[in-house]
């Protein structure tokens, strides 16, 4: 296995006519990891993984998806990479199963159709039409469709649009044990929860560009930002910012005889630090 990053990107530059959707931009993903790009609407993040797919070309810049220049990735490079893309597709007058058995015929190593059936938890509906399938049912065909070639690095973009909360959480262990299984996972998302469920490490696009990236636990430093400390106090509500919020309760402690009354510590949230570096409202 090479050492080489399953996906590298530098000074990467795309431009529709006089919009420039991605610019400056650079990215390193490692084999196995699991990443999640997020970003508002326009941020430029489809685009980024339509050019890393190949289904985009670039104005500049250097792209490397399993050492290959996707641009230039034949046959042979499309079999290692596996896509879901953010509308569904399926042959209406095959069954899931038999969808599943077509498209496992372009690969030269695919994985067994009834595990994968499995994995996606559709089993209980191989013998059922791609129309009759629920939204969220449809949606785990597709993942279905990207993963039956046994793919090295795995695209999905917003891969969860549309599911209900239950449908939501039983996805994230699907993609859970395709990274534990050392699939590399590059995710397009707008669901603050999922990324932090999900990544080893988030990036935030604003405006064509990558702004941030780290673990979701201390981007932007929002381990060490300072914490709200508030409580109930003979006057009411007391709140106090602080950075050192564990000596904060130590010294309320030390003033109450037993419980303090109303005690609540906050430290800054990934959609605190997001809406902040997207310049929106909270």
């Amino acid at each position: 296995m090479t050492s080489e990053p399953a996906v590298r990107v530098t000074g990467l530059e795309k431009a529709y006519h006089d919009n420039v959707a991605v610019t400056g931009f650079d990215l390193t993903v490692e084999r196995g990891e699991v990443f999640a790009l997020l970003g508002p609407n326009g941020a430029g993040k489809t685009t980024v993984v339509e050019i890393l797919e190949g289904h985009r070309d670039r104005d500049a810049g250097q792209v490397r998806v399993l050492d290959t220049d996707p641009k230039r990735g034949g046959a042979d490079w499309r079999s290692r990479i596996g896509i879901v893309p953010q509308e569904d597709f399926a042959f209406p007058g095959l069954t899931v199963e038999e969808t599943l058995r077509h498209f496992a015929g372009y690969y030269p190593h695919p994985r067994d159709p009834g595990e994968v059936l499995e994995a996606v938890g559709l089993t209980g509906k191989r013998t059922a039409r791609a129309p009759s399938l629920s939204g969220g049912q449809q949606r785990r065909l597709s993942v279905a469709l990207g993963v039956i070639g046994d793919p090295e690095v795995l695209f999905l973009d917003e891969p969860t649009t549309g599911f209900d909360p239950e449908a939501r959480r039983q996805f994230w262990e699907l993609i859970r044990g395709f990274g534990a299984a050392g699939t590399t996972v590059l995710l397009t998302t707008h669901y603050l929860e999922e990324a932090e469920h999900l990544a080893d490490r988030i990036g935030v696009m604003v405006g064509g560009r990558m702004a941030e990236v780290g673990d979701p636990a201390t981007i932007g430093g929002r381990d060490t930002d300072s914490a709200q400390v508030s409580w109930s106090g003979p006057e009411g509500l007391e709140v106090l910012d602080t950075p050192i919020p564990t000596k904060t309760v130590v010294e309320l402690a030390g003033r109450h005889a037993g419980e303090i009354p109303g005690l609540q510590v906050k430290r800054p949230t990934l959609e605190d630090f997001y809406l902040k570096m997207i310049g929106a409202p909270r």
